[in-house]
């Protein structure tokens, strides 16, 4: 049986896949050929709006339909069994903008599947897979196009007898002829949504790599998710991952909001592109395109962090097509909300491309006398210098206010009982901060296995805390006493980096190299006020004072810290079934601090830390849609250098190792599984010096174990689903203060959390929605002493959407049975959970 896959713009381009036998050893002739050979006006997008199916007795034809008439670039190249062509200047796009991807499984004997979908945003991928050994390919004219002839290599059949092709070469390069536009057709589509389901991504090796193929627990979180449940932070939209908490410090902290990835703190491990982020407001999510969070040490790519793993950003990209999107939001609680989202191409070519996203933000809260503002933009640009030079400046500017909520207090193993909008601060503190981004990345190609990037960000944040500090709670007369705090402080983070990728062979083993270097640099001026005594305020009956006062700082720091490290990578396909990772990094670091106390003379800190950071991974694929991976990987992280042993010797980094194992298994093109278990210990924890009393040692260890399990993906047609699991037994194993065996601070003991939709897909009701949240969380330790405990909790969540063409209109309900539950803060003070919130949203795209 013959398999055509045809694309339309009033000529025909096809793959031809014909049931015959490869000779032993045949390889493709002119797939380098092609590959290396540019074609001119290759920058103009086409837009393919339709995929139909057309079945005949002996051929089944499928046609992407588009109505431009466009010349066509095609790289081509294979991996393992896969024989890959792109389409870079092409995107599968239906009017409304849904992305679909079309599927033939096993379309005759020796090839196992072929696909069709959206690699990036801008190129259409075609994946032609072997059952058992690369296809050989030919290309050869025919009066219907260009055309590639696979041959399978596990059937019997001679193949069919072609015209003998005439060669490329470098002066006349294969490609398609301009048409004139198509007629006007009826388009009938086939294709499916990806859904919930991300197959690739960059953060475990900073090459895009199939999950499947990465030996280590890696989740992603998709525009999609975001929009169905209409969440705008960070801190929400992670609640679809099972293992990742929320720690609170939401304006109290001094580095941002706090996050837990398999019981460790992640806030030196946030990233945005694969560059240290860092923020002490929130994290909005308006300009992301969606999130990955890679779980376990990951210091061998990013260098300084917890062993909890890392967090991803990523942001969205410019377009080849225009794109313009206006949304709004209302809510309870005086929500208003706004965004813009314009991109598209600046030049005939659509070699210059933008994208610009905005929003606005105007909320309330359940919480007395809490309001908040804020406000962003990002621009950036995309410029193809050339066929393999391409250039990207970016940027991030962002303001935002807020009232500054230190929660409520607990006592005698329980929270204090008064109405969950109990406030205890005063209505004038505030959290302020404008924070700006901007920054670059420069990729070049020397040839299709080499290339080169090079990435420039600079980072300055300027947060103001201004409110009275809540520090203790007095249980006999009710009164919480406070503290005068303000502080104004400035943060600059420099980040540069250069790496060279490649992919070679020795022998029949192939490799994939990432050899890179990076510089980083981190300037802090903070001054504090902290010493005077605030009125006290009663929990049961509040009296506010409303009264601010002057800053007068009495404690002053500033600190320089700069490091360069230097890393190796090597993916290695050892077979098609069995591949290696290994990789190496070696960091230094230097620390120059000081701190003045007011009235006192200045105290310098000087130190450097060096560390290597090693790991190793191996898969083993049986079948080619299941994966079963063992991995060895180490993070570090420099103590702060004012922390000193009694000697007044510098500390030690802290480290973490995890030992994992895991399975991840494709159940169907849609649907994907991983099951993880993990032995996690961070090492050279701060202790009580048992001998010198106020002093401490570095003999301590924190050990989180686990399982966790995560689903994703479309069930069926319209029907998309994400679920996961995990059980953490995270405890104290070495100390001299604690007693071993506690359990880590906000980490629950098991946490699952399932969101689903279902589309209506014909009929007068197709466009309509629904979606359905269930988010478990366990009992939580809200200190290291185990003396309190948040209560576990169960919350639901609802939404009705309806989308047409290219608007939507959303309904959300977030915890739809208004059930009470607690979220950490600081040791003695919780923040209660939102009660049933309601937001209306519209979307629409031209």
């Amino acid at each position: 049986m013959l398999y055509r896959l045809v694309l339309t713009t009033g000529i025909v381009w096809g793959l031809i896949i014909h049931s015959v036998q490869a000779e032993e050893g045949q390889t493709p002739t002119l797939i380098q050929r092609i590959s290396q050979t540019s074609i001119p006006n290759a920058q103009s997008q086409i837009q393919v709006t339709g995929v139909q199916a057309n079945p005949t007795e002996k051929v089944v034809e499928v046609i992407l339909q588009t109505t431009q008439a466009k010349q066509l670039q095609i790289t081509n190249r294979s991996a393992e069994n896969n024989f890959i062509a792109d389409i870079p200047n092409a995107q599968l796009r239906l009017p409304s903008g849904d992305v679909f991807t079309f599927r033939s499984e096993n379309p005759v004997e020796g090839i196992s599947e072929i696909t069709v979908t959206n690699f990036d945003a801008n190129t259409i991928r075609v994946t032609v897979a072997g059952e058992t050994e690369l296809p050989a390919v030919e290309l050869f004219d025919s009066n219907e196009g260009l055309i590639f002839s696979f041959t399978p290599a596990t059937t019997a059949m001679q193949p069919p007898q072609q015209p003998e092709p005439e060669q490329p070469t470098s002066e006349t390069p294969p490609q398609i002829p301009s048409a004139q536009q198509d007629e006007p057709i009826e388009l009938v589509v086939t294709g499916e949504q990806d859904g919930y389901r991300v197959p690739n991504a960059t953060t475990a090796t900073r090459t895009d790599t199939p999950l499947r193929d990465i030996p280590q627990s890696i989740q992603v979180i998709p525009r999609q998710i975001l929009e169905d449940r209409n969440v705008t932070e960070l801190r929400d939209a992670l609640q679809t991952l099972g293992g990742v908490n929320y720690a609170g410090g939401r304006g109290s902290n001094f580095t941002g909001e706090g996050f837990l990835v398999r019981g460790f703190g992640v806030t030196q491990s946030v990233l945005r592109d694969g560059i240290p982020y860092f923020s002490q407001g929130v994290t909005a999510t308006s300009d992301i395109e969606q999130i990955e969070v890679l779980r376990g040490p990951a210091s061998v790519l990013f260098g300084i962090g917890e062993p909890g793993g890392i967090i991803n950003l990523v942001s969205k990209q410019p377009l080849a097509e225009p794109y313009y999107s206006v949304s709004g939001t209302v809510g309870s609680f005086s929500t208003y909300r706004g965004g813009l989202d314009f991109s598209g191409p600046l030049n005939e070519s659509r070699s210059v491309r933008y994208r610009l996203n905005a929003s606005y933000d105007n909320y309330g809260s359940f919480r007395d006398f809490v309001i908040g503002e804020n406000w962003s933009i990002s621009p950036t640009l995309t410029w193809d210098i050339s066929p393999n030079t391409s250039f990207n400046i970016y940027g991030q500017y962002k303001s935002e206010s807020e009232t500054q909520d230190g929660g409520i207090p607990t006592s005698g193993g329980r929270v204090v009982d008064v109405p969950r909008s109990r406030f205890l601060s005063e209505s004038f503190g505030r959290r302020e901060q404008d924070q700006l981004i901007i920054g670059y990345t420069l990729n070049h190609r020397f040839s299709k296995d080499w290339s080169v990037r090079h990435a420039f960000q600079f980072l300055q944040y300027e947060p103001v805390r201004f409110y009275p500090l809540l520090l203790s709670f007095n249980q006999a007369t009710g009164n919480v006493s406070r503290l005068e705090y303000r502080t104004g402080e400035t943060y600059s983070r420099l980040f540069t980096n250069a790496e060279v990728l490649g992919e070679f062979s020795t022998g029949s083993i192939k490799h994939k190299l990432l050899f890179g270097t990076e510089y980083r640099s981190n300037l802090d001026n903070a001054s504090f006020q902290l010493d005077n005594p605030y009125p006290s305020i009663n929990v049961f009956n509040p009296v506010y004072t409303r009264t601010p006062y002057d800053f007068a700082p009495t404690f002053f720091r500033d600190d320089n810290v700069s490091g360069i490290s230097v890393y190796l990578q090597d993916q290695i396909d050892l077979l098609p079934n069995l591949k290696l990772l290994a990789g190496i990094r070696y960091d230094s670091f230097r620390q120059f601090r000081t701190e003045r106390t007011l009235g006192s003379s200045r105290i310098e800190f000087e130190q450097t830390d060096s560390a290597w950071s090693p790991r190793f991974g191996i898969v083993y694929q049986p079948i080619q849609p299941l994966s079963l991976y063992a991995s060895y990987t180490r993070s570090f992280a420099p103590s702060f250098g004012t922390v000193r042993n009694a000697d007044r010797s510098a500390f030690i980094p802290t480290t973490g190792e995890q030992f994992e194992v895991g399975i991840k298994a494709d159940l169907s093109n849609q649907l994907s599984f991983t099951l993880a278990a993990f032995d996690l210990r961070r090492q050279n924890v701060s202790t009580s010096d048992p001998d010198r009393p106020g002093f401490s040692i570095q003999t301590g260890e924190q050990t989180s174990r686990g399982i966790e399990l995560n689903l994703a993906g479309e069930i069926l047609p319209g029907w998309n689903m994400t679920a996961s699991y995990a059980y953490l037994d995270a405890f104290v194993s070495q100390d001299n203060r604690f007693p071993v065996g506690n359990r880590l601070t906000s980490v629950p003991d098991h946490q699952f959390s399932l969101w689903t939709t279902y589309n209506i897909q014909q009929g007068d009701l197709q466009g309509l929605g629904f979606g359905l949240g269930l988010f478990y969380v366990g009992e939580r330790q809200n200190n290291l002493n185990n003396t309190f405990a948040l209560p576990s909790y169960f919350r639901t969540d609802a939404a009705l959407f309806y989308r047409r063409d290219n608007w939507r209109v959303q309904l959300n309900v977030e915890n739809l049975l208004n059930v009470d539950y607690l979220n950490p803060d600081r040791s003695i003070f919780v923040i209660p959970g939102k009660p049933r919130a309601v937001t209306a949203s519209f979307a629409i795209e031209f």
